[in-house]
């Protein structure tokens, strides 16, 4: 077995994309995975955690119990300064370990079951159905992304909170904020403040008026009984409102591109009369695009094999899912999109005790999306050409930021 070695000069992560397959993860990860699947790489700040690219490897080591996610140990490979920062001053049941993990997520639990996010379907089926309506009253060409793709996982993410609708622009603005590892370290800051600063204002409403949503649930709940405090629910609830929406607006948006631009595969979703074939859309989609781009961060807590390498405890890890949904030994041809390919081992949604809560929701909102743009505007085309799209390369989450399409 290899020990732990620093090669002279490790690539930066993350990688540039090539412009002309901006579908496909940057092409030095495909090398990597062919010939140094586990490999050093050197973030931002000058250090060199281990890249881990095959994704038998990745599901090994995110069910590993000496990997931890928490943010809060020394080498831990950040995504920005920002981001550092940050995770100084609130913590969330991903950005730390069991038993504390397993306390917070426990909590929110309950209401993101399969059952429970399949009794929403009706209304976001009736949400969607609104949203494309206003699109054929309005103006053509159309931002897919300002006319659907945000307003959909945001309707129905404030609606389980308890988030004022209303207020999307100002969640919306600052949630970008947080997610670009460009943005400037004082914005960044200053957007978690002022999103926690209005999570808990809106916590203090619901403890003198609860309604029937999970803030004010959990403010009822959690923090009359002590398990939480006040500080506690606003950074959580600031979590739960970004990743319930910021995610899948991008997945809704580069999915859509995507099925435009392999248009047999959204003639056959279109075609389809089985909501399996759907279902298994959005699967594939999610395989084939893997919007988290930036790689799972963790640390090792104990020395572990990765590959025929040897990593040391203390040392960061970066897990590319994007391209560990491309191994060829997990997935045949895997740089081709097949709604119709079993994909049931994906990582879209990560794995092990860390992976994505609000998955079950994250799949029937893309499911009622995906499948009611086929069928409502048959004649869906983008309105510009693939090169002129503005793609968010320096985001945690990758996809468009306007995408202009026409019927």
């Amino acid at each position: 077995m290899t020990d732990t070695t620093d090669p002279a000069t490790p690539p930066p992560f993350p990688m540039e994309r090539t412009a002309r397959c901006p579908f496909d993860p940057p092409p030095l990860l495909r090398t990597l995975q062919a010939g140094q699947p586990v490999s050093r790489v050197r973030l931002w700040d000058g250090s060199t955690p281990w890249l881990i690219t095959r994704h038998a490897d990745q599901r090994a080591l995110l069910a590993d119990p000496r990997i931890s996610a928490d943010v809060t140990r020394e080498d831990f490979p950040h995504h920005s300064s920002s981001a550092r920062e940050r995770s100084r001053q609130g913590l969330t049941f991903l950005s730390v370990d069991d038993p504390e993990h397993s306390r917070l997520r426990r909590m929110v639990t309950a209401p993101f079951t399969n059952r429970r996010m399949e009794a929403l379907r009706p209304s976001i089926q009736r949400i969607v159905d609104e949203l494309i309506d206003g699109m054929e009253r309005g103006p053509r060409p159309a931002d897919l992304v300002e006319a659907l793709a945000l307003p959909v996982p945001s309707l129905v993410i404030c609606e389980l909170l308890g988030v004022p609708y209303a207020d999307h622009d100002f969640f919306q603005k600052r949630s970008r904020l947080l997610v670009d590892r460009q943005a400037p370290r004082d914005a960044a800051l200053q957007a978690q403040a002022e999103l926690r600063d209005y999570l808990d204002g809106l916590i203090g409403a619901k403890l003198a008026d609860p309604a029937d949503d999970l803030l004010s649930r959990l403010a009822v709940d959690r923090l009359e009984n002590g398990e939480l405090d006040r500080l506690d629910l606003a950074d959580l609830g600031v979590f739960l409102l970004i990743a319930g929406h910021e995610t899948t607006a991008d997945m809704i948006s580069l999915g859509t591109l995507a099925l435009l631009e392999h248009a047999d595969q959204l003639a056959e979703l279109r075609d389809a009369e089985d909501p399996a074939v759907v279902a298994g859309a959005v699967e594939e989609l999610l395989r084939y695009l893997t919007v988290t781009h930036g790689g799972r961060r963790r640390m090792a807590t104990g020395d572990l094999a990765a590959g025929d390498v040897t990593i040391r405890a203390g040392e960061g890890l970066i897990l590319a899912t994007d391209i560990g949904n491309r191994d060829p030994a997990a997935f045949e041809d895997p740089d081709r999109l097949d709604i119709r390919r079993e994909t049931r081992r994906h990582l879209a949604f990560g794995f092990g005790p860390h992976q994505c809560l609000g998955q079950a929701l994250a799949r029937i909102e893309l499911q009622v999306v995906y499948g009611t743009l086929a069928r409502r505007l048959p004649g869906l085309r983008l309105a510009t050409e693939l090169d002129e799209l503005r793609f968010k390369h320096t985001g945690q989450v990758y996809g468009v930021h306007e995408l202009p399409v026409t019927w």
